[in-house]
């Protein structure tokens, strides 16, 4: 089916044609009937198979006769990725190249606030971003949404996986009631949370299943190289050498990788740039557009660039890493071979990666051909012999004063002396148990204190301490203490009690007899 053939409005078939569309691919024929008819659908399709075109062409469409009839319309587009956005965003300018006075504006995290604000102030007919900061603006009621008339949702299994459902559940209770708003979502796979949320928020959307998130061997030659670790940069320099790609992307599954095969590739003046998670986002753009200029030859990246990135004429992808996610291999693999182009990739499998090969083979249905390095053109590695591990192994805190840096250890000398450390403090721990007792300790372990000490014991004491005999001090006699106004007084102990009665008894029986002995 042709664009022409269509009922589209005259400026969108001018977009088409500058974007170069003659024919509809698959799911632009199936969809853009329904769509354009203001219905709501739930599309399955894999990446690169044209879907950006649908959900663009059909909101202009609708711009475009609504503002026929005085009706201001405006479309809200979400991503999982600020390169995804990104890449939406220029699609789309191409497509609205002939609307006048239409402005897009795309909005997402890692940068600033400043310009984003500015394009909120100004009004844009198609806001593009994440989730993240788009729902940060429509809370502090900066995006209004009650101007929101179409919502798509690109990518719905891989927002979903980052953990954005419920961000996209929030954004659709800001929005307008599903009656008054028309929702495209696309997905690779139509899972069930993708199902639960057409049937929550989505006005009986039409269902619409293209073929699966796969590859098949006719649109990429796909090849597998087993090599050992410490030789795999020497074979993707003869493999580079012997196919000699315009461009390329090699994904790799660490950003420490990354780093380092870049820094290799160049070291073998290659033009090469990579592009991690870590990154700011000004740097991250910078690279694709490098790479998408001509200016960079390869790219080395981690799987945050697998999905949803659109660069024209890659002809080669390089698997340094076999992914350790199954489902990554395809989205890493989907970069070349797009929009019915053929393309290469290669896969390096070594000792350490090669475990995730058969949830691979397993999921894409086929055996990967495996090929032998035979005859390959010899090369020579310029950065043989050289110490990696860029941003690994980071400088510890301190430094000699000296030479005013930080010290870097390798892995190596970290390994030899933490033993050492671990044994020093050990010898410096036996040692404090080990210290040789001072001249009074025992005497300090092994007697009373000397409170508790008579006075026979204190005497020794002092003898053996001192070497000499102390005088001896004789008690003072304490005063009695008065008892105070407000406390009795303390009574006399039952002794003494006691013996006063029996004095008194005496004096009274002494007395009477001498009285007795008058009276005779």
């Amino acid at each position: 089916m042709l664009f022409s053939e269509l009922p589209l409005h005259e400026q969108v078939l001018e977009g088409t044609k500058a974007a170069n569309f003659e024919s509809c691919m698959p799911v632009q024929e199936k969809v853009l009937p329904i769509s354009i008819e203001g219905s709501d659908v739930m599309v399955q399709s894999k990446t690169g198979s044209g879907k950006t075109a649908v959900y663009v062409i059909t909101f202009l469409e609708k711009y475009l006769r609504n503002k026929e009839k005085g009706i201001a319309s405006s479309c809200l587009i979400i991503a999982p990725t600020r390169e995804l956005a990104q890449q939406i965003s220029e699609d789309a300018m191409l497509l609205c190249s002939k609307v006048e006075g239409f402005h897009i504006g795309v909005f997402y995290g890692g940068v600033g606030y400043e310009h984003q604000r500015k394009l909120l102030q100004m009004g844009c007919d198609i806001y593009v971003g994440t989730p993240g900061r788009l729902l940060e603006f429509m809370e502090h009621r900066e995006l209004d949404t009650r101007r929101l008339d179409t919502f798509v949702i690109d990518e719905a299994d891989r927002l979903f996986d980052m953990g954005f459902y419920p961000d996209v559940k929030k954004m659709f209770r800001m929005m307008p009631p599903r009656e008054e708003r028309q929702t495209m979502l696309f997905s690779a796979t139509l899972e069930m949370r993708v199902r639960d949320l057409a049937w929550e928020f989505m006005n009986d959307p039409a269902e619409i299943e293209l073929e699966p998130d796969h590859i098949t061997v006719d649109e990429i030659t796909q090849e597998l190289y087993h090599v050992a670790k410490s030789e795999k940069f020497e074979l993707l320099l003869q493999l580079l050498e012997e196919t000699n790609p315009s461009s390329a992307i090699l994904f790799t599954n660490s950003r420490h990788m990354a780093e380092e095969l870049c820094a290799r590739l160049r070291l073998n003046n290659y033009n090469a740039d990579y592009l991690t998670g870590d990154l700011p986002q000004a740097q991250r753009q910078r690279a694709l557009d490098k790479l998408k200029e001509g200016s960079t030859r390869f790219l080395v990246a981690t799987d945050v660039a697998a999905r949803g990135l659109q660069i024209d004429d890659l002809p080669l992808v390089v698997n340094y890493d076999i992914p350790e996610d199954y489902e990554n291999y395809v989205h890493r693999i989907g970069r070349t071979a797009r929009a019915g182009k053929s393309g290469k990739a290669i896969t390096l499998a070594d000792e350490e990666f090669v475990y995730g090969l058969e949830a691979i083979e397993k999921y894409i249905k086929m055996k990967i051909p495996v090929i032998w390095p035979d005859n390959l053109p010899e090369v020579e590695d310029l950065s043989l012999g050289r110490s990696w591990r860029i941003r690994s192994d980071r400088p510890q805190q301190g430094g000699s004063r000296s030479s005013g840096k930080k010290k870097k250890t390798s892995s190596a000398n970290k390994s030899t002396t933490k033993p050492q450390n671990q044994q020093n403090r050990q010898n410096s721990s036996s040692n404090k148990n080990n210290k040789p007792s001072s001249k009074y300790s025992s005497d300090r372990t092994n007697t009373k204190s000397l409170g508790a000490m008579t006075e026979e014991e204190r005497m020794a004491y002092y003898r053996k301490k001192y070497g000499f005999e102390p005088k001896k001090t004789e008690a003072k006699p304490q005063p009695e203490k008065k008892p105070s106004p407000k406390q009795e007084p303390k009574q006399a102990p039952k002794e003494q009690v006691q013996e006063k009665k029996e004095e008194t008894t005496k004096k009274k029986g002494g007395f009477f007899k001498r009285l007795f002995s008058k009276k005779k």
